[in-house]
């Protein structure tokens, strides 16, 4: 099964990811890494990176999926496209999947977190307040689940998520 979580920068994706990973022993492909990753190789072919380490992730997700593992997809997701080439990741190793999006609906509480936090990936730059206001953010299509992280601390988004992907692994073998 593949989990596609999405939402902006300092909505918490990351944490929960990790959490739901440990919990499944879930494989966790976190975009930022595979982008700064694509930085740090001296690969700028352009300004932005656009969809490389999207197709980096779905690729690989693919792989781990047709070897029976579930993955999380943890990335902004912020367009159709992206959500797409996804879904196009479990459609190729025959997996079923789950659109997750987390948001902040306390403005004060989001741009604190976006200000706060601080790189666990080695010269990844975050973006600032501004930035994360700016990030243009298609609405979801047909998503599964959406977590309030104002309302919902890590525990309880994670939990919210495992049962949900233990809900459907039950349902398949039924």
């Amino acid at each position: 099964m593949l989990i596609i979580l999405g939402g902006l920068p300092g909505v918490g994706k990351t944490s929960v990811a990790r959490r739901v990973a440990e919990s499944l022993g879930a494989t966790h492909l976190r975009i930022d890494t595979i982008e700064q990753a694509v930085w740090d190789a001296n690969v700028r072919p352009y300004d932005d990176l656009g969809p490389v380490g999207y197709m980096v992730a779905s690729r690989l997700a693919t792989d781990n999926l047709r070897l029976g593992r579930i993955v999380i997809g943890d990335a902004v997701n912020s367009v159709e496209e992206t959500r797409q080439a996804w879904r196009r990741a479990a459609e190729l190793a025959n997996a079923e999947f789950v659109q997750i999006e987390l948001f902040c609906s306390d403005v004060a509480t989001h741009r604190n977190r976006v200000e706060s936090r601080e790189s666990d990936i080695e010269n990844l730059e975050l973006p600032d307040w501004t930035k994360v206001r700016a990030r243009h953010y298609e609405p979801w299509k047909n998503i599964d689940l959406v977590i309030d992280t104002a309302q919902a601390d890590i525990e309880t988004a994670s939990r919210q998520i495992i049962d949900l992907v233990n809900a459907r692994l039950v349902q398949r073998t039924i």
